[in-house]
């Protein structure tokens, strides 16, 4: 009986989401389905665009977060998409020092400024992109140009505000 009480025990634990990708599916599912368009394809690009970056995942109180960084540092990190139940935004962590000549970036921090994403074809506007371009040259430490990138779950907030609208 013992033994196979451990059997059941390793099936178990081995069936549990402990992988970074399955983790990270699950954040995603608490948000609306558009939502979770908008997450994923705003994802796919800003992998596309940061190709050897550390994704930096916080499944935190106010927001989901995915930071994208050159090290494996959340100090490093240059933009992150942020989600709530209102809607996905890139931030630029040092955004409030970016040049903004045609007055896109929202925020009144010390810090951090974002734009709200429709959709994720909002990443490939001129303007956007030349504000990509203009923060990662600010960056402290190069972005890798190659390479796979690392998904890393950095924390998970036991409480958090419901990630769809009350109107969802």
């Amino acid at each position: 009986m013992a033994t196979a009480q451990r059997g059941a025990e390793r099936t178990a634990r081995a069936a549990a989401p402990n992988d970074a990708e399955t983790r990270l599916d699950g954040f995603i599912a608490k948000f609306s389905t558009e939502h979770q368009r908008v997450i994923r394809a705003v994802r796919k690009a800003l992998r596309r665009r940061f190709k050897g970056a550390y994704e930096l995942a916080y499944d935190n109180y106010n927001f989901f977060v995915i930071g994208y960084s050159p090290t494996a540092r959340p100090s490093d990190a240059i933009v992150s998409m942020a989600c709530g139940s209102n809607g996905v935004g890139l931030c630029f962590i040092h955004g409030a020092k970016l040049p903004d000549p045609y007055g896109i970036l929202q925020g009144a921090g010390k810090q951090t400024r974002f734009l709200r994403l429709e959709t994720a074809s909002v990443l490939a506007n001129p303007k956007v992109e030349a504000l990509i371009a203009e923060a990662v040259a600010r960056a402290k430490r190069p972005m890798p140009a190659n390479g796979r990138g690392t998904l890393i779950i950095r924390s998970v907030s036991a409480k958090q505000r419901p990630r769809r609208s009350s109107s969802a």
